[in-house]
């Protein structure tokens, strides 16, 4: 029996999010992100075929690494202009059941007690539907609009990112407890003092006394996504993560990822079963393959190498236009992402020159998982990434919007189904039910998070 896999639409509140170059193609909808019908038209899209999620990316700054300056970014709509993922998710969770959302969020520039309480909010809003992908920032730009003059170190931004997440699971899971509302009209209390307690988190980085303004929500604890296979940000991922974003690219790179991932959460406590690794996907689907062919074709000759390249440069330090084009790309240590940085360095199979890695970027899927054909093919290839690297599921990532999801729902899913590869129609849970199980609506035992709700602290 074939393994049944989970899909999230990877998107972005922006008109230029990975695939650039393609807001100029006429039947692309990437300008209407302002429109609030544009993202209910999508969650309904989403929900008819049954996806799991859709999966919002955020930055706070722009890309200003290549060439030194922002200008390329923001003459290619390089995720700028771009607007709050968060706040797109209460009308999309209107005119949806079941589809759930997983918001970018990141814990280095902004505190995390209002944070907590926006999460608790879509939480209740969203009747157990919310994810957080918790993410460091890696972008210099960002430093400086949060009054820094320049970026934190990688490895310390993960250090604020754990004492970001030990705060916040304290007001979710330790600072109310479960019947702590009680609405007694006749005794005028509506809720029990007693039962709200105090964190007084005093740390390194934050010190929060509490308690939570929020009640308990579905889940307390959205589902916890996290972005990043460094070194760093795999430990990161084994200790905290429920959903994780492998990046890499490549299958000997995926395959290595999930399993240091699932052996360091063994080694935490955990169970791996409770870690769901996806990966991006990028597929042109066709009724024919002379029909996928064609769209490769035309989308090919609007696809932007200036504005892969600022983007590339933003996510791994490298500024491709001081180099020459013979020069062999090396790998040299950055604070931007890691990931980035080593694949055509230390994760290449051999030395690739600045040209080579140029050629890359500027085709289409150059940097990871990417399919053309019709949908046999493309499951074909879906199946046989699943088999060999053991992930659990896929980022779709759109081209045009929201063409690219409505060919991937109306021809590839109906075949994914035949294959018994994934759900008919959905059941009635919350998200960290659908991942895990069901009746794991709350944060699992042997997740640190779980253990604050033993904390009986009196006001």
């Amino acid at each position: 029996m074939p393994k049944k896999i989970h899909l999230n639409a990877f998107e972005m509140n922006c008109v230029g999010h990975i695939v650039h170059g393609l807001w100029r193609h006429p039947d692309n909808n990437r300008h209407r992100y302002t429109d609030i019908r544009y993202w209910t038209e999508l969650a309904e899209l989403l929900e008819r075929g049954k996806f799991d999620a859709l999966f919002l990316a955020d930055v706070v700054g722009v890309y200003d690494v290549y060439k030194q300056g922002a200008e390329t970014a923001i003459r290619e709509a390089v995720q700028v202009p771009c607007n709050d993922p968060l706040l797109v998710v209460p009308p999309m969770a209107l005119v949806t059941k079941h589809l759930a959302f997983a918001v970018t969020f990141s814990t280095t520039y902004e505190k995390p007690f209002a944070h907590a309480r926006r999460m608790s909010t879509l939480d209740h809003l969203t009747q157990g539907r919310i994810a957080w992908n918790v993410v460091t920032s890696y972008l210099p730009s960002a430093a400086r609009n949060f009054g820094l003059e320049q970026m934190i170190a990688h490895d310390e931004r993960y250090e604020i990112a754990e004492e970001y997440l030990d705060v916040c699971y304290k007001l979710w899971e330790g600072s109310w407890e479960d019947d702590a509302v009680i609405r007694d009209v006749e005794r005028g209390i509506y809720t029990d003092p007693g039962k709200v307690h105090l964190i007084r988190h005093e740390g390194r980085y934050f010190n929060v006394p509490g308690p939570h303004l929020s009640e308990p929500s579905v889940q307390r604890t959205p589902v916890i996504y996290q972005a990043g296979s460094s070194a760093r940000g795999r430990a990161f991922a084994a200790k905290h993560a429920e959903a994780v974003f492998l990046g890499g690219g490549s299958i000997p790179a995926l395959k290595r990822y999930a399993d240091d991932i699932r052996a360091q959460a063994a080694a935490n406590g955990r169970d791996p079963a409770h870690i769901k690794l996806m990966t991006g996907l990028l597929a042109i689907v066709g009724r024919t393959r002379e029909e996928a062919q064609e769209k490769l074709e035309r989308f090919q000759s609007l696809y932007s190498l200036e504005g892969v390249l600022a983007h590339y440069g933003g996510g791994s330090g490298y500024d491709l236009s001081a180099y020459a084009p013979d020069d062999v790309l090396t790998y040299a240590e950055t604070n931007h992402g890691q990931t980035a940085a080593a694949q055509f360095t230390k994760e290449s199979p051999r030395p690739q020159t600045v040209r080579e890695v140029k050629e890359t970027l500027g085709t289409l899927g150059g940097r990871g998982l990417f399919v053309v054909g019709t949908p046999e093919e493309v499951a074909d290839r879906i199946q046989y990434w699943v088999e060999e690297t053991g992930i659990d599921g896929f980022n779709v990532i759109q081209i045009l919007s929201p063409d690219t999801l409505r060919d991937f729902i109306e021809l590839v899913v109906p075949e994914l189904q035949r294959r018994g590869m994934f759900r008919e129609d959905y059941e009635e849970t919350t998200l960290r039910e659908r991942l895990l199980g069901s009746e794991i609506r709350r944060l699992p035992a042997g997740h640190p998070g779980a253990a604050y709700r033993k904390q009986t602290t009196l006001t």
